[in-house]
């Protein structure tokens, strides 16, 4: 084991690991918005069901590198291009969007109906509904799952390597290539990867304590 190598190489770990957070989070906000928003819109729209179903069966049954080579590669003969980045982010999103979609639909059936009757009893239109009673509680449930869903999201992110986005899998092949040692910088990582991880772990876990908390203190 190389240490010398290690203290070297870890700076530029540390920057590389910084931009695969970044993509992945951006990613992640983008899923999320997308993914509630078509979970609300088949709840609430008959008709949208339909698109919904193709849309998740497509997306979580193909795999995410064709998605971005779709993205990056086959976007541009239409006329629309995406940087190394952007593309990842717009694809990575869109890709987790329907997972998140799943955890969000699953969250809302785990709401009893008798809330939800309660409610329109109470005089709240369909909306008030949403807002005041199922989307508190959905996302209360759905949290531990899009924790789960944001390490897969970061863990997968290590495609854009290929498209040459400098996040931590492509800074270790470059390192390889330069040195020619294998052990110490896919040591590094994993352990960076691994760390990335726990700290979105930990994020996540101090957020269910406020919202429990939050919750506890409601009258």
């Amino acid at each position: 084991m190389d240490w010398n190598l290690i203290v070297q190489i870890l700076p530029a770990f540390a920057q590389a690991g910084a931009i695969t957070l970044l993509v992945s989070a951006g990613a992640v906000l983008v899923g999320v918005v997308l993914g509630f928003w078509l979970n609300v819109v088949q709840d609430t729209w008959l008709p949208f069901r339909r698109f919904y179903s193709l849309f998740v069966w497509f997306f979580r049954g193909t795999p995410f590198l064709i998605q971005l080579f779709v993205l990056y590669y086959g976007f541009p003969q239409i006329g629309i291009t995406f940087s190394p980045i952007e593309a990842t982010v717009i694809g990575l999103g869109i890709y987790s969007s329907a997972y998140f979609a799943e955890i969000f639909r699953a969250s809302w059936q785990g709401i009893p109906a008798g809330q939800v009757e309660a409610a329109r009893v109470f005089g709240l239109d369909r909306w008030q509904t949403l807002r005041h009673v199922q989307l508190p509680q959905a996302l209360r449930l759905a949290l531990p799952l899009m924790t789960n869903q944001f390490i897969l999201v970061l863990k997968e992110s290590s495609v854009a390597s290929i498209i040459t986005v400098p996040e931590l899998t492509m800074r270790a092949g470059t390192v390889v290539a330069e040195t020619f040692s294998y052990v110490e910088p896919y040591l590094l990582l994993a352990l960076s990867y691994w760390g990335l991880s726990l700290l979105v772990n930990r994020a996540a876990g101090t957020l269910r304590a406020w919202a429990a908390l939050r919750e506890s203190s409601r009258p």
